[in-house]
């Protein structure tokens, strides 16, 4: 890619594409979840901050990433800063189509044509580099087994996986129980990628939630609520 950190809505995507089947694990819940991690990796990079439960623009220099740019300029448009559930919930789905087309075209991805029933047109997508994945993958293992506090970006990326419901694809069974729940106390190790990853959550269940208290800055854990079930579909030619 030319670069070497890769941006959080790139590793959740990563992280959520089967290795097997080529699809994306949770597809509908998944375009909220890259829509909350624009919004994570803006903040890491200075453009954005939380004001209560809004997001401002704080700087609006562009980074230099066109898909973070886009949305950096649309929250720039809006003038004030604006609540993350909204932001998150607005209309601009379609994000996995163009992550997906965006990491064809930085090499991370290769499409892989197809045809379901021997009529529907697919398209699959297979890794390019499984070390990247596995790196991705490795950070999330190493913060939930030791349990020491991960980085920011590991933290972030841990509840937004949580948010969208990667975990039962990560850690599936009985035997992964108590990963999904380590995973999921992840979330307050970053209040950022919290307020994010509650804002998704927030959204997938149609709550009209009352602004939030910063209470990880209290110490106090925020308990999420269970994100709504969704089912994995096949890709189509829109891919799902």
């Amino acid at each position: 890619m030319g670069r070497s950190r890769r941006t959080i809505p790139e590793e959740l995507l990563l992280l959520a594409l089967d290795p097997t089947t080529g699809t994306t694990a949770q597809p509908q819940s998944l375009d909220l979840g890259l829509a909350g991690a624009q919004l994570v990796e803006l903040a890491l990079a200075g453009r954005i901050a939380p004001d209560g439960d809004r997001i401002a623009v704080v700087m609006p220099r562009p980074t230099g990433d066109p898909t973070l740019d886009s949305a950096l300029e649309l929250l720039r448009r809006r003038g004030s800063p604006v609540r993350a559930v909204h932001w998150i919930g607005g209309p601009r789905l379609g994000l996995r189509q163009i992550y997906l087309a965006h990491l064809e075209r930085c090499g991370m991805v290769h499409a892989v044509a197809g045809q379901m029933c021997g009529v529907l047109p697919t398209t699959r997508y297979q890794a390019t580099d499984t070390a990247v994945s596995r790196d991705i993958r490795s950070r999330l293992d190493s913060a939930i087994r030791t349990g020491v506090p991960p980085d920011p970006r590991t933290a972030a990326l841990a509840a937004l996986a949580h948010a969208v419901g990667l975990g039962k694809h990560l850690y599936p069974g009985n035997e992964g129980r108590s990963s999904r729940s380590r995973l999921r106390d992840l979330i307050r190790h970053d209040p950022m990628g919290g307020l994010v990853a509650h804002a998704v959550m927030d959204v997938q269940n149609g709550v009209a939630v009352q602004p939030r208290r910063h209470q990880q800055a209290a110490g106090v854990p925020l308990q999420p609520q269970a994100p709504a079930r969704r089912g994995s579909m096949a890709h189509t030619s829109a891919v799902h």
